[in-house]
Parts: structure tokens; sequence; C-alpha cells
């Protein structure tokens, strides 16, 4: 076996040995009662919980209805955040008269812009849309910026000296040269996706594991709740996952070419 596969076996045992901690210690302190069972259930029974929603559809409706939302909105902040990225790392002028008004509305959370989006769309699955996309849309915004910044000044002489347009220098050098930033924001991006659309949820009433969680933690249906908890997190895990293999097998192509 050689020494990146160990690493990477060792690494995974390592994930799963810190994984069973975590479960026996939730298991000793929902069976020791540690704290009540109204706020801990016992890992059986969310694990039941989890497999009654699943088995009778609303679960799996809720979670279809919340991935839809995170997936839509994570492809819409991709395509504006790499075309506004573009637009704007090519042009120093809109750097400069862009740049203050990007710091200025960066660091708004989405749930700050939920009131003005609510006013727009009203308590609609297209106001948490619009919201999800605004939110998602920053990290690859900003990585496409900085992907751009970094092109090699080599790079950038060739291509004054082929004399390519800026449109050219765009497609051929400068957004595969910005590439592994802009995979990089995207899985960010995602995380931000699933985040804002839970939230989205709750605060709209929209049907999703969101709104689900919510109304599980209202009633005191603690099994429920952690059962929708364990759900976001397998989510996440997997979202993240999938990225990261594509960002790696994408990279490993573009190498090659080159």
């Amino acid at each position: 076996m050689s020494g990146p596969t160990r690493q990477r076996w060792g690494e995974v045992a390592g994930s799963l040995a810190v994984l069973a901690v975590l479960l026996a210690l939730w298991w000793a302190a929902s069976h020791q009662q540690w704290v009540s069972k109204v706020f801990l259930p016992t890992p059986e029974s969310a694990l039941a919980s989890l497999l009654e929603g699943l088995r009778d559809g609303e679960l799996a409706a809720f979670t279809g209805a919340t991935v839809w939302r995170m997936v839509l909105g994570w492809g819409l902040a991709c395509a504006a955040g790499v075309v506004l990225g573009a637009c704007i790392g090519m042009s120093a002028v809109a750097r400069a008269w862009l740049q203050p008004t990007l710091e200025f509305v960066r660091p708004l959370p989405a749930s700050a812009v939920m009131p003005l989006a609510i006013s727009i769309f009203g308590l609609s699955g297209g106001m948490v849309l619009a919201v999800v996309a605004f939110g998602a849309m920053w990290p690859v915004l900003l990585a496409t910026l900085h992907g751009l910044a970094h092109v090699h000044v080599r790079l950038k002489e060739v291509a004054e000296a082929l004399q390519l347009g800026r449109m050219a220098f765009l497609l051929k050098i400068g957004l595969p040269n910005a590439l592994p930033d802009i995979l990089a924001g995207m899985r960010l991006s995602m995380t931000v996706a699933l985040i804002v659309a839970v939230v989205g949820e709750m605060l709209a009433s929209q049907p999703g594991l969101g709104q689900a969680v919510l109304l599980a933690a209202r009633s005191f249906r603690a099994s429920e709740l952690f059962a929708g908890i364990a759900l976001l997190g397998a989510i996440g895990f997997a979202s993240n996952a999938a990225l990261a293999l594509a960002e790696r097998h994408f990279l490993k192509y573009q190498n090659a070419r080159s």
C-alpha cells in the first residue's frame, strides 16, 4: 500500500473513530438521562423516527424540496458569481468603481436580506430561492475575482504578444487559470446554499427540512428534530464530497490536457 493511500485510509479511520466517540457520548447522555429525553432522545428513537419518516414519504418529500432549493439556488449563484466576477475582474475601472460597493454588501448575512426579499416576493418559494442565490453567490464571485487577479504575468505577456482580445483572454487564459479558485468557491457556496435554504424555509413556512425541524422543535418531538438534523448533516456531507470528487477529477483532466 502506497504512502498516500495509507494516509487516506488513516484519515478515514480517524474520522470514523471520532464519529463513534460522539455516538457513544450521545448514547450515554440519553440513556443515563444526563439530559432530559424531552430535549435529547436516544440514538435508537432518532433512527426510528428517521426510518419512519422516510418510509411514509413525508420526510423524503421534505428532503427533496430542500435539496431542490439548495441545488437550484446554488446553480443560479454560481452562474451569477462567475459572470459578475469575470466582468469586474477584467476591468480595472470596474474594480475601482465597484469594490467599495462589494465590500459594503458582501458582509451582509443572507438572513438580514430576507425582510427585503419578503417585501418583494412575499412569503413564497421564490423568496427563499432569491435569498439562497444571493447568499451563495459571494464565495463564487470573490473566488473568480481572486483567480483572475492572480493570473501569472507571463501569461498576460503571451496574450499581449498574440494580440488576444479581452474576451479571448478571458476564455482561453483567465477563466482556465482561475478554475481552481472558482471550484473551491463553488464548494463553499454549496454549504451556504444549504444553510440559507433551511433558514428561509423556517421563516417563510415553505415545505422542507427547515420547516420540519422547526415544527418538531416547537412541539418537543426531539426524535424527529434529531432525525431532521441528521438528514441535513448527511446532505451537507454528501454534496461536499461530490463536489470535492468532481473538483479533483476536473483539475486532473485539465492538468493532463495542459
